[in-house]
């Protein structure tokens, strides 16, 4: 069976560890900054007070970030703990994240422009450095379709990730371009490897 075409972001999904180790699905859970919906595949990152928020990816560079989001838990109206893909921005408390934090973890994201139009890019983009993709969350499926934005590679450090594999059944077979890689966050923009902290409330 053909792989199938990627016509549209999907954010971002964690599939193994840089140092060759399997994902194992660990993740920390992060109380979120209220009135912030979160989405599953969505970039976030602490902000002053303990919270996490998503990450507003505009502009590529210097961003920090401390993971990406996998699922979430919240109090609804009714007083009930709701386990879900997404958590909206009001009518609901308590709101937890569930973040895959770890440094060497590797996502696997589609290749956009800067207007989540999925743009296929050569293989010479392995080991860049690149910028992300906002996206837009959509809560019918509690996803987020963020990507990286493939104009953007380049050897520069203040770039949030590093592209660090190709997805060979993306690859168009008449341009040799890939539609999907694997990156990670890249060095100390990744906010638990930073000398740079967030202030308490």
């Amino acid at each position: 069976m053909a792989y199938p075409t990627v016509d549209t972001p999907y954010g971002f999904k964690p599939i193994n560890r840089f140092d060759g180790m399997p994902y194992a699905g660990a993740t920390n859970q992060y109380p979120v900054t209220s009135g912030q919906a979160v989405y599953n595949g969505q970039v976030v990152a602490f902000v002053t007070g303990g919270t996490v928020s998503p990450v507003a990816m505009t502009g590529n560079s210097s961003i920090y970030a401390v993971g990406v989001v996998v699922g979430v838990q919240y109090t609804n109206s009714s007083g009930q703990t709701v386990q879900a893909q997404y958590a909206p921005a009001s009518g609901v408390t308590n709101v937890i994240a569930y973040v895959v934090n770890d440094p060497a973890a590797e996502f696997k994201v589609a290749v956009t422009n800067s207007s989540s139009v999925v743009v296929p890019v050569a293989g010479t983009i392995l080991n860049s450095s690149v910028g992300g993709v906002t996206g837009t969350g959509d809560p019918a499926t509690g996803n987020i379709n963020s990507s990286i934005n493939g104009s953007t590679a380049a050897t520069g450090t203040n770039l949030l990730f590093r592209v660090t594999a190709l997805v060979p059944e993306t690859i168009d077979p008449t341009t040799g371009y890939y539609s999907e890689v694997v990156v990670k966050f890249n060095g100390t923009w990744h906010q638990q490897l930073s000398t740079v902290g967030t202030a308490p409330a």
